[in-house]
């Protein structure tokens, strides 16, 4: 839906925070402002969802084939190839209708910035450069059973506050990179894998900063991606490993929990296929201690019909200093009614080794295993996009 005005996209944020309507500046016919949303949710099956061993059949939040989102995009011609740009994106559950991100208005995105022949930069509360470069080689994305974001929650939120961001492509190459002063300004642990970490403090030019770097390349039937992305510690920093052990501290600036990644695709007619590795390492000065892990996957999908797309994944964690292993299997077929509303079946299969706990589903709590139990999901669902 296009509007002419950015005084509709304040009076429906004003709305959305339940406030009292905003009249603003009308601005030339230059200015295009959208408003847009994703609406996908569903009914899920889950075995061993505790340590008991016992099932449950559910409504799942957060995220379905894709979570759900309510955004205001907008684009002013500043003229000379020059324009100014914003994103307002909220995430929110279909099932009770709550905001997610830890209940922040804006919690996907909220940025402003200026774009031009030499890149965009941006200020505000963004995606860093692991989720960019993850886009197309991990086919089945932040999907409920993506074994990427299963194993490692972070990757598909990989989003910080207070950044200064750049993002340019020139010809088939992509460069960015992101800066953020404090990760967390609520210092309430909104972003899944970083834990509470406010930063912006006095005297410590290093606490809760995070800074990432891309370089891809996408041709017409292949592409390639690195990235890297570190974060310093600081007052109640944690690193969740998502293995069913305590989160390690990151109390000090001096500790940091950094993660890289190398992945590619290849497209040829109906068929893509896509995989890639990611490594992280965590160093924390408390009890001198050091944990690494290395993440393997590969993704595939096949356009049938014009309707009928299946897709899958094979996701594969190792952590030796926790002694975890996980590996997640997952088939997903989808089925367009139209262009813009879709419905699907997906089912999925997780495996723990004797130490771990991995747990399958993405869809909120209340679906954790027990060490070294093994889970299965099965989830039907409709999307639509507006």
């Amino acid at each position: 839906m296009k509007l002419n005005h950015f005084s509709i996209a304040m009076l429906a944020a004003a709305a959305m925070a339940g406030g009292a309507p905003v009249l603003a500046q009308q601005v030339t016919n230059t200015t295009n402002v959208s408003v847009y949303g994703i609406l996908d949710t569903g009914v899920e099956y889950i075995t061993h969802a505790n340590a008991a061993g016992n099932s449950v059949l559910r409504m799942p939040g957060i995220t379905g084939s894709m979570p759900s989102r309510i955004g205001f995009r907008g684009t002013e011609d500043l003229g000379g190839g020059w324009a100014a740009q914003f994103t307002l994106e909220n995430g929110f559950n279909v099932r009770a209708g709550d905001m997610n991100q830890g209940g922040r208005l804006f919690g996907r995105q909220a940025w402003v910035g200026i774009n031009s022949p030499y890149g965009l930069v941006s200020v505000g509360r963004q995606y860093n450069m692991m989720f960019w470069a993850i886009l197309d080689a991990d086919i089945i994305g932040p999907d409920i059973y993506g074994g990427v974001g299963s194993f490692d929650a972070y990757i598909p939120n990989a989003r910080s506050d207070n950044t200064v961001a750049y993002k340019g492509k020139f010809d088939n190459v992509t460069v960015g990179a992101t800066y953020s002063f404090g990760r967390d300004s609520t210092g309430t642990g909104n972003s899944p894998g970083q834990g509470t970490c406010a930063g912006e403090v006095a005297g410590d030019t290093q606490a809760c900063r995070d800074w990432s770097a891309m370089l891809r390349y996408d041709g017409a039937n292949f592409g390639i991606a690195t990235a890297y992305d570190r974060q310093q510690g600081g007052a109640g920093a944690a690193a969740n490993f998502y293995n069913g052990v305590a989160p390690l501290a990151l109390t000090s600036s001096g500790d940091k929990d950094a993660r890289t990644q190398l992945n590619g695709y290849v497209k040829a007619g109906d068929f893509k296929i896509g995989g890639g590795w990611l490594g992280r390492k965590v160093a924390a000065a408390i009890g001198n201690r050091e944990v690494k892990s290395d993440q393997y996957y590969l993704t595939a999908a096949y356009l049938f019909t014009p309707q009928f797309t299946l897709d899958g994944g094979y996701y594969r964690i190792i952590n030796k200093q926790q002694d975890a292993r996980g590996t997640i299997s997952v088939v997903r077929g989808t089925y367009a009614l139209s262009k813009r509303t879709s419905v699907y079946l997906q089912t999925a299969y997780l495996s723990n080794s004797a130490q771990a706990a991995y747990t399958l589903s993405q869809g909120g709590a209340g679906a954790s295993p027990g060490k070294g139990m093994n889970q299965w999901g099965t989830m039907i669902g409709m999307r639509h996009a507006f």
